[in-house]
Formats: structure tokens, sequence, C-alpha cells
């Protein structure tokens, strides 16, 4: 919402995507930039607790819009496009169903989020099985992200990051987090494909090696979130362009030269 209220403009239709249990959906019903919302929620449960809190809900598989062409002046989601199976697609999609001049924000789980789990979990498992299994969902990088909204068209693209650390008690803590938000990895499995559980033997190593490298003074441990946030609008002929390459009046060298030749600069 603040980033939101850093626009000048107002909202009329409004997306959520992947509303979870409605928080976002209900703070740009209740503000006074949006006008109407409408929720995608994948999950049949939360679908129904969106549906209860009087948010207009439609049924969605997590990938393609079912809405038309230019739709929404507003697209949101928060912490949930890591889970679609084809996100350059879907951020297509985006752009189809946003009006002209229609704005993009969200943000996402980035690439460094949880690296101190990956490494003790790498560590334990090929120490005492010789291998790795996957254990947590591929994540994109800022600059993934940053490259992404120019390749799908969205115009004025802005990526930045904001780095999150939780600190716990204990490394299982922090799989009980993940469990009740959901966040466990959910690979399709193979043909062929060995995907082994984890044993307790590689906890303890794990929740071991954790505590020795990522442990503050007080014994408790770090957890690192990277947050990715997003913003582009949909392309628009009254939106501001960059100047063509070679078009410049004046030479950034000889601005250089003349500043470092005036000793009053």
């Amino acid at each position: 919402m603040d980033r939101l209220k850093d626009s000048p403009r107002t909202f009329q239709n409004a997306l959520d995507l992947w509303a979870h249990t409605g928080q976002a959906s209900r703070m740009l019903k209740d503000s006074e930039l949006v006008g109407s919302v409408t929720a995608l929620e994948p999950s049949e449960k939360m679908s129904e607790m969106l549906r209860a809190k009087s948010i207009e809900t439609k049924a969605w598989s997590g990938d393609e819009l079912p809405f038309e062409t230019d739709t929404f002046d507003l697209a949101v989601s928060v912490l949930g496009l890591h889970w679609t199976n084809d996100l350059p697609g879907l951020l297509q999609d985006v752009r189809r169903v946003l009006k002209p001049d229609g704005l993009f924000l969200a943000c996402l789980f980035g690439g460094g989020t949880l690296n101190e789990l990956r490494t003790a979990l790498i560590e334990s498992e090929t120490e005492i099985t010789g291998g790795i299994s996957p254990r947590l969902s591929p994540l994109p990088g800022l600059q993934d992200m940053a490259g992404l909204l120019q390749r799908t068209g969205f115009a004025l693209p802005v990526a930045d990051i904001e780095r999150v650390t939780v600190r716990y008690s204990h490394p299982m803590k922090l799989l009980q987090d993940l469990k009740g938000m959901g966040e466990q990895a959910a690979f399709h499995v193979r043909p062929g494909q060995d995907r082994r559980p984890l044993s307790r033997r590689i906890l303890s190593r794990m929740s071991d090696i954790y505590r020795e490298r990522f442990s503050d003074p007080d014994g408790k441990v770090r957890a690192s979130f990277e947050i990715v946030w997003l913003s582009g609008w949909a392309p628009a002929a009254n939106q501001p362009k960059p100047l063509r390459p070679g078009s410049g009046k004046f030479s950034l060298a000889d601005a250089v030269k003349k500043a470092g030749s005036d000793p009053e600069v």
C-alpha cells in the first residue's frame, strides 16, 4: 500500500493474484485509491475464506488468467508469483489483462531466500547419502526479474530488493513455520526421479550444521528472506519515452572535462 500511494493515480478495477486469505485484497478494497477488487486464488479453502470476507473471487488454476484483454487498471501480487509454472507467460498475461497505462505491482521471494537452510540441507544430505534431492523451490534473482519485466513488454520497469532476517530458537522452528505457510517445495516428480524423504538423521545433522554456521551469540539462528519488488506499466502512448541512442545534444565527456578544469565546480 505504501508503494501504491507513491502513484498519483486512482484505480477503478484491481486484480489480486494469489490473494491467499485476503489481506491485500481487503486493504485495496478499503483504500480510497481503488474501486473494485477481484481476487484470484488456486486454493479452494483459501477461496472460501475470501468469499466469506465478501471479496469477489474467481476460480483459477494458477496459470492463464481467466479475463478479457484490457480488463484492469491495476494488478498486484504479494508473495505468490514463485508458485507459477510459467513466470514469463504469466507476466505476459498480466500485461494483456491490464488496460493501457495500467500498473503492475508485485513482490516475490528472491534467490537468496533461506540460503542458510539450503546450505545446511545440501551439506548434511551430501555427507550422509552422497547426493542431494531437491528440497527448496528455485527462486529468481533481482537481475532475472528486472530483465523479465522488460522481456514481457512492461514500460518503465523497476525492480528492487528488500532483505529481511528472522531469528529462531532452533532450525526446526523454521521448518515448522514453512510447513504452516504452505511454502514447502512442490516439485512434480518425473518418472525415474529419485525423491528421498528427509530422514531423522539428515534433519539432525542439518540442525547441527545450521547452528554451527548461522547462529548469533545468544544462540538463536538466522533465516534470510529476499523480497524482490516489481513494478511496471502496460504500454500507452502518453507515457514518457527514452530518447533514441545518439540523439543527445551535449557531450557528457565535455561536461566532465569542463567540471574538472573549473575551480568553482
